[in-house]
């Protein structure tokens, strides 16, 4: 897979990027795998905007994933690597031995006639899914999950991987690509190998209508608006905050206000992401 870089035929197209298509094998999904994607555009069951910037886009059918993987020493063979439209990576179509069908994210180095399997003692190569504990340490691992059966919730964007650092007791050390270090039963099942389409994120749109498309409306900067409208609006000119840290369209601190509530889960946090940055800066 390549980027590539279209000719400055038009404003929209200077400086806008793609990403080739050499790696889809298959332009059209399995139609038992979908389903219609309804557009809330950012609202809830209440009809009240709780995601704001969102709305139109094109039209998307949904891929079901299996994240899984539950078909334990039943080896699959890949039939097709497919565009998602609603995730950066690729999806593989798995055809299993006994004629069922079902979507995965698509490994780096996974390619159509490969076999790929689940279970607790199968080859340690990239596709094939496994409890941690079947898991050498140092090995890259995607679609990691957080309880044992509940399917893989991390590590699933494009070109993204976690390291699985060491085994203790009940629990496993995996570095997550955030830099956080988080504590994972031994029994959840994780895919080895690295998320494909690694140049997804050297994309560059080139102009305001691909993101339309993508189901984004236009964004206002609160210094634009009227003092009523958001905090850091009004005065003559450009004008700046005037008040103690940047604020939220609320009032609420923004910008590096720590707004986690999850605390339940704190004590499976060995190295906070936030002191992995910070390392970094110095």
């Amino acid at each position: 897979m390549s980027v590539k870089i279209f000719k400055p035929t038009s404003p929209g197209q200077r400086g806008r990027t793609g990403l080739s298509s050499g790696d889809i094998t298959k332009t059209t999904p399995e139609k038992n795998l979908t389903q219609s994607k309804t557009k809330a555009s950012g609202r809830n069951n209440y009809g009240r905007i709780t995601v704001r910037h969102r709305g139109g886009g094109s039209k998307q059918k949904i891929r079901i994933v299996d994240f899984k993987r539950q078909k334990l020493d039943i080896p699959a063979t890949v039939s097709a690597i497919e565009y998602d439209p609603i995730r950066s990576s690729r999806l593989a179509l798995l055809t299993y031995a006994d004629g069922e069908k079902t979507y995965i994210i698509a490994p780096v180095g996974v390619k159509v006639g490969d076999k790929l399997v689940s279970g607790t003692d199968v080859d340690i190569k990239p596709g094939n899914c496994l409890p941690i504990e079947s898991i050498p340490v140092g090995t890259m691992i995607h679609n990691v999950e957080m309880e044992p059966g509940k399917g893989g919730q991390m590590v699933r964007s494009a070109g993204t991987s976690a390291q699985l650092l060491a085994k203790e007791g009940k629990y496993a050390q995996v570095r997550l690509p955030s830099g956080e270090v988080r504590r994972i039963s031994r029994k959840c099942f994780a895919v080895i190998g690295q998320v494909g389409n690694v140049e997804h994120s050297q994309i560059k749109l080139g102009k305001a209508g691909r993101k339309r498309n993508m189901g984004w409306r236009p964004a206002v900067r609160g210094s634009a608006m009227n003092p009523n409208d958001h905090p850091h609006g009004g005065g003559e000119g450009r004008s700046p905050i005037g008040m103690p840290g940047p604020k939220s369209p609320w009032g609420k601190p923004t910008l590096g206000y720590k707004t986690r509530t999850n605390k339940s889960t704190d004590k499976y946090i060995v190295r906070s992401r936030h002191a992995a940055k910070r390392k970094k800066k110095k």
